[in-house]
């Protein structure tokens, strides 16, 4: 966990979603996952508008696709999910925390993935769900 002398990323912090929210809503964790059929231990936000347009598009709804600022409200760390699991360091700017994140504002216009590049995507989360590799470590 990063210590506030010892900030890993200064932000501004993004998280694509297909909820809908309020600014001042909390986003905490313990929430249904996006991703699994589980709870989750962690939420996760990123300091990169290409990660939240993934995590956005990839969320599990037909709701409308939405990216929200947010403000870490504690601690965070890198997510080990991507960072030098798949990704040496992080460039990404992928974070996880346990503490809520404060939704500040949403961005109102972005320009989403091509319907191939996120069918792409689909697939090659679907082929690694069939190989057992989709393990998401909370």
């Amino acid at each position: 966990m990063n210590d506030k002398k010892d900030v890993l990323d200064h932000g501004p912090f993004f998280h694509g979603t297909k909820a809908e929210l309020n600014i001042g809503d909390l986003l905490e964790p313990q929430h249904l996952s996006n991703y699994q059929d589980k709870k989750s231990n962690h939420i996760y936000f990123t300091a990169t508008l290409e990660a939240a347009k993934w995590g956005a598009e990839l969320a599990k709804s037909e709701s409308k696709e939405r990216i929200y600022m947010v403000e870490p409200l504690g601690d965070f760390e890198n997510d080990p999910n991507v960072t030098d699991k798949k990704f040496p360091g992080n460039p990404t700017r992928s974070y996880r925390s346990k503490s809520p994140l404060k939704v500040i504002a949403e961005l109102g216009v972005w320009e989403r993935h091509s319907d191939e590049q996120i069918n792409h995507m689909l697939t090659s989360l679907e082929k690694l769900r069939e190989e057992g590799k989709a393990v998401i470590f909370d």
